[in-house]
């Protein structure tokens, strides 16, 4: 017979389950507990916690602007919390008395909260005894961290007073919102890089962490440095701050007219020899009705870029030799059926342009006419059309380093072993020509553009110059050559001669200058609303003009992007004045102007000199190197006035003296009126005065006798 007895046993066991699963339970729940009640309590705790060893941050590196002007650069925050429990009851006493001066000063410092709204939160604190009781709940610069320290008890320092910080690197920009998404930004508090070229480089900027042990000692501890933390490196960019500036305001101005009321726009202005980007700005309009850098559109946004587009188709066609700028090409009434669909030009409704020349398609921007020309030569070998287009470098891959940047999508025809086509229509080389079918950034277009201008060489846009540190050169991006001929040298010439014609007399007038010549494209295309189509609801543009200046010797390139929904609509009218602007006021920095330009057959050199005091007179026109045939010396300033007239000769000055008795009224006619009063008052005359200039007409005639007290009236002019 067994010895267990289970009716004695389990009992027991049953009880000892009990007791664990209730214990396991507890714990639980108090672990529950503490990651929702507590976990700021303890999450506080830990971050008061000392280690032995302590990662150091390093200073994160500056952004320059092309001339060396600080877009980014960090500096110190910090945020301020009271030790309640620090510097025993002699300090508790004193804040007891100082409680009102303190907050009375927080308020002076941070007036959004009251003196009373202050006291009320720093009692709460002192109540609890916290440790780390946050004073205000943001961070602030380095100046507001001083003054809060000046206040009583925190100046007494971190062990007597309670008074202590944290500190952070903040990253500002000196230019505000200036370029802020090709700048970039950082995440909060974290250093961490959020966009633009603070996230291409930031391997370069971060620097490397340092590390220090804490040891303590006496009650204190102290920092045993180990590893020295290092410094990120400063990047040089290529924008220019005048010409970013420059470009934001006349897009902005453009985006705002009540015409336009523009969802969002895109400027880009680039070096023709180097590439060099001097300015990119992406303005989308918010909720508020303001325009913001939200997203980086100008390498982002793949839309259809429209008339932009037909500078090289033409280029195709006039370098495979299928036409030449002879050709002539019949666009009918304005509507041209192709496959099926409409064509229209933009005139449709005035009759359009019937027969025009291949140069003129372009002036005008007729799409009848540049669709026949590449439908006509390439529509049994679609596929040739499209390497052309490959050729020319408008579809390549420009890898820029800033994130989000996207290659143009140019698709190739493909066929199936049957030799159908398997993404072609017969409309596609069509609309294809005129700038639809495609999704090209504003990037690839101004960098074809560009291209164009340097005698086709295409450079890859450059953003960085070099890397510096202490003002030592680290490292240098030197411009790059994407494709070293986009076409043929006799193609090129009449591309830029016919981009010359589209702004001299074409659409794109209004983004010339009478100062200098400018050569471009404008482009107005309907934009797709996805599976909606063109046609959904209110119709969206995309109004472009794309184009460089001077054009006979380019300096810059340039693309303006605007798109809006409904109408009017016009990439010259719209787009080309925003370029217009932005070419007159770059190209004003760059005027020089001699003194010798402003001379002319009416020039006058010899002044025009009031009759009056001769010796002050002739003081002036010698410091200014004028001849005059004054006989007199002494100083004007020590000297007796010389009363007398002046008048202008050709090459001189003539001064003759006059004396008039002190009983005698003078004349006083041509004199300014200080001294006209002086002569008339020192003989006993008083004098009023209408107007400003020189005496025209005295009321007491010259040369009669002077009544003491009487009145003389002069006239100004």
């Amino acid at each position: 017979m067994s010895k267990f007895d289970s009716d004695k046993v389990m009992p027991r066991y049953f009880v000892i389950v009990v007791i664990l699963t209730l214990a396991g339970v507890a714990i639980i729940g108090r672990a529950m507990y503490i990651m929702t009640a507590k976990k700021d309590y303890w999450t506080e705790v830990a971050s008061r916690l000392k280690r032995d060893s302590v990662a150091v941050k390093p200073t994160r590196g500056n952004i320059l602007s092309c001339d060396g002007q600080l877009m980014a650069s960090s500096l110190p925050e910090y945020k301020m919390f009271m030790d309640f429990q620090a510097g025993g009851e002699k300090k508790d006493s004193l804040w007891h008395v100082k409680i009102d001066s303190i907050c009375m000063g927080l308020n002076m410092i941070f007036p959004k909260k009251s003196a009373a709204e202050f006291k009320a939160h720093l009692d709460e604190g002192f109540k609890k005894r916290s440790r780390h009781w946050p004073i205000w709940p943001k961070r602030v610069d380095y100046n507001t961290y001083t003054d809060v320290k000046k206040l009583p008890v925190f100046n007494m320092g971190k062990y007597k007073g309670g008074f202590h910080c944290e500190e952070f690197n903040a990253r500002r920009r000196p230019f505000g919102s200036l370029a802020q998404r090709t700048v970039g930004d950082m995440f909060g508090a974290k250093d961490t890089a959020r966009c633009g070229l603070e996230l291409a480089y930031d391997s370069i900027l971060r620097g490397t962490d340092g590390l220090t042990h804490r040891r303590k000692i006496l009650n204190k501890y102290m920092n045993i440095p180990v590893l020295p933390p290092i410094d990120g490196c400063d990047i040089v960019t290529t924008i220019d701050v005048g010409i970013q500036d420059l470009a934001e305001r006349a897009l902005i101005e453009e985006l705002k007219d009540p015409q336009v009321h523009g969802d969002a726009g895109v400027v880009i202005v680039m070096d023709v020899p180097t590439g060099d980007i001097k300015a990119m700005v992406n303005m989308t309009k918010c909720a508020d009705g303001e325009y913001r850098e939200i997203k980086n559109l100008a390498v982002s946004n793949l839309l259809e870029p429209g008339s932009v587009f037909k500078t090289a188709s033409i280029m195709v066609a006039l370098d495979d030799g299928v036409v030449d700028t002879t050709y002539k090409v019949d666009t009918g009434c304005g509507v041209w059926k192709m496959y099926g669909r409409d064509m229209k030009d933009h005139n449709w409704r005035r009759g359009g342009y019937q027969v025009i020349s291949l140069p003129r398609t372009l002036e005008v921007s007729s799409n009848i006419g540049i669709s026949r020309i590449i439908d006509d030569h390439y529509h049994a070998n679609p596929e040739k059309f499209v390497e052309g287009i490959y050729r020319t470098g408008l579809a390549s891959d420009l890898k820029l380093p800033i994130a989000g940047s996207t290659p143009p999508r140019i698709r190739m025809p493909k066929k199936n072993d049957r030799g159908q086509y398997l993404n072609w229509s017969k409309t596609a080389l069509a609309w294809m020509s005129i700038g639809y079918e495609t999704q090209i950034p504003p990037i690839s277009t101004v960098t074809f553009y560009n291209a164009i201008a340097n005698n086709g060489k295409m450079m890859r846009p450059r953003f960085v110059k070099k890397v510096t540190k202490n003002g030592e050169l680290i490292k240098e991006f030197k411009p790059e050559v994407v494709k070293s001929s986009i076409c043929k040298e006799k193609t090129l010439k009449e591309m830029q001669t016919i981009l010359e014609h589209v702004v001299s007399q074409g659409l794109g007038k209004k983004a010339g200058s009478k100062s200098f010549k400018v050569a471009g494209k404008t482009g107005t295309a309907q934009v797709s609303q996805g599976a909606g189509g063109y046609k959904t609801g209110v119709t969206h543009y995309l109004l472009s003009f794309a184009g460089y200046f001077p054009a006979d010797n380019p300096m810059y390139s340039c693309i303006v992007c605007i798109q809006k929904s409904g109408l009017p609509a016009s990439g010259g009218g719209m787009s080309g004045v925003v370029f217009h602007n932005v070419a007159e006021g770059i190209m004003a920095r760059h005027l020089k102007l001699s003194v010798e330009d402003a001379r002319d057959s009416t020039s006058l050199f010899v002044p025009d000199v009031k009759n009056g005091n001769l010796m002050a007179a002739t003081y002036v026109l010698d410091h200014l190197g004028i001849k005059n045939n004054s006989q007199w010396g002494g100083s004007y300033a020590t000297g007796n006035p010389i009363w007398g007239n002046a008048t202008r000769q050709t090459a001189q000055v003539a001064m003759a003296k006059t004396n008039t008795a002190m009983n005698i009224v003078p004349d006083v006619r041509g004199m300014g009126a200080r001294d006209a009063v002086f002569l008339l008052e020192s003989r006993g005359l008083r004098t009023t005065i209408h107007g400003c200039g020189k005496v025209k007409s005295q009321d007491i005639m010259p040369g009669t006798v002077v009544k003491k007290g009487q009145t003389c009236t002069i006239e100004m002019e």
